[in-house]
């Protein structure tokens, strides 16, 4: 019996996801997902299932692979720095000044909620970048108004993903545009597909009715509830790191530095730097950059300048610079290993060809079901994207099969169905807890991951609804003003029943 291209293929992600939905503990259920992914592969073998199969198959093509990979360890050395530098801020001072600044202009537990909203809007260059950056910034203002972790870790989450997706100048706009192969230019199919991605623009939109709303439900409320009663302790932690004496200029500083920073990186990964007839303009290395290389490079060039500007300001000691740096990696452990192991069980469903599988389903029945195709492609790629924990190998798989079902450039159907592929694929990163993003969400806020996924899902999962319809909708009206009023006034009215319920 074969393993491989079939549905088989997709159950150690389906297992390590239940598991960890079940158990509340995520390393042992992805590390239980990776073990029947090298028993299947295994099994699956022309010679039959060998314990070497097994065990070189979880190691070597497994673990060991995805560490050694480029991208990767870039995106763990930026982890690592980014720990590095959140622990330099706090300890200099920056954040402990910052909250103080915000006890003065942040007067309300909504205003410190829209506060880390729209700083997450406006970090829109990387969804890891945003993560962590909105964390270590508006953690100690959210303690201090009884935010919880949770509801923090949501607003990190659904500013990161789905804003980076209707951003043109973003390392996800630069991932869309390379699955577009044929001669029409990615950039622009990417902007034109902007209104019609509603499950990004609808998060944004829930986001700012549940905070003025003060409405909860699920159980982020219970969350929220126990937040209100706990006692606040970032001041005190804050005071027993802090040696420096530091302004709000050094947590601001460094902040737009580092997004200045990993621009620069991005757009040189790209080539924009180069000489001769070979050097490109912005979008176009942008479109072409390497987000793990730019943003290692950005973060670099960062913590440099913020080392330099805190020993000149006499902020810190250089001794007391060095003794951040183990600290800031301790800090990031958690979520590399979970982030490893995501990858690794990544990697089992990749051997399995998962994708592939998907992929036949998607392609076999698209001609028939044109209207209705949309709607279809946004249920898959949320599917696909919840059992692989990635977004952008899903864009990969059914944008060229959206674009050869639809390959006039003129079709409206065109823009809509990988408009949906895209929402899809951001859904069901969103949802899943072997997601990259949103392991990294939990740790920018620093929230028990299983909690943050619990308690995100109904959430996710209401809007994914609305979108649903709406795309079901798109593909007979094609017209993207019909489907946003169908949308607001489906969302509103779901919302609206929700916060009854609750009353009941």
């Amino acid at each position: 019996m074969t393993f491989i291209g079939n549905f088989w293929s997709l159950v150690p992600a389906i297992i390590a996801i239940c598991l960890a939905l079940l158990t509340k503990e995520v390393y042992s259920s992805l590390f239980v997902g990776i073990v029947i992914g090298a028993v299947f592969f295994a099994c699956s073998a022309p010679a039959g299932f060998t314990v070497s199969g097994f065990t070189n198959h979880i190691f070597n093509d497994g673990l060991l692979k995805q560490l050694s990979d480029s991208y990767n360890a870039g995106i763990l050395v930026f982890l690592v720095v980014l720990g590095i530098m959140v622990a330099l801020m706090n300890k200099a001072g920056g954040s402990a000044a910052f909250g103080r600044w915000a006890k003065k202009h942040i007067k309300t537990k909504v205003g410190a909620q829209v506060a880390a909203i729209c700083l997450g809007v406006l970090i829109f260059i990387d969804d890891y970048f945003n993560c962590l950056t909105v964390g270590s910034v508006m953690k100690p203002i959210t303690e201090k108004y009884k935010v919880s972790r949770e509801k923090l870790a949501y607003l990190i989450d659904s500013t990161a993903a789905p804003v980076c997706i209707i951003a043109p100048i973003s390392s996800w706009a630069a991932a869309v545009s390379g699955f577009v192969t044929e001669g029409e230019n990615g950039l622009a199919l990417f902007i034109k597909a902007i209104p019609y991605n509603f499950y990004a623009l609808f998060t944004i939109v829930m986001m700012f009715v549940l905070v003025f709303n003060k409405f909860d439900y699920g159980s982020m409320a219970k969350f929220e509830q126990l937040a209100e009663k706990a006692e606040s302790t970032a001041s005190t932690e804050e005071e027993v790191s802090v040696k420096g004496k530091g302004s709000v200029l050094d947590l601001v500083l460094p902040v737009i530095v580092l997004i200045i920073f990993c621009t620069i990186g991005m757009i040189y990964s790209g080539g924009f730097f180069e000489e001769g007839d070979t050097q490109w303009n912005f979008i176009e290395s942008f479109a072409a950059s390497d987000a793990s290389v730019g943003l290692v490079i950005g973060s670099f060039a960062t913590l440099i300048f913020t080392l330099i500007l805190y020993v000149a300001k006499r902020t810190l000691s250089f001794k007391d610079c060095m003794e951040c740096v183990p600290d800031g990696f301790k800090a990031m452990v958690p979520a590399i290993l979970i982030l490893t192991l995501a990858w690794t069980l990544k990697g089992m469903t990749d051997s399995l060809e998962a994708k592939d599988y998907v992929a036949s389903i998607v392609s076999g029945g698209a001609a028939s079901l044109k209207s209705f195709l949309p709607a279809i492609v946004f249920v898959i790629a949320c599917f696909l994207a919840f059992a692989t924990g990635t977004s952008w190998g899903t864009f990969g798989i059914l944008i060229p099969i959206c674009i050869a079902v639809f390959p006039e450039t003129g079709d409206p159907l065109r823009v809509i169905c990988i408009s949906s592929c895209m929402a899809g694929a951001v859904c069901g990163d969103h949802c899943s807890p072997i997601s990259d993003t949103t392991i990294m969400a939990s740790a920018g806020a620093q929230c028990n991951h299983v909690n943050h996924v619990s308690s995100q899902l109904p959430y996710a999962m209401t809007v994914a609804a609305v979108s649903f319809v709406t795309y079901l909708v798109a593909g007979f009206v094609k017209n993207v003003f019909v489907c946003w009023a169908v949308g607001l006034i489906l969302l509103t009215g779901v919302l609206l029943m929700m916060k009854k319920l609750k009353k009941a």
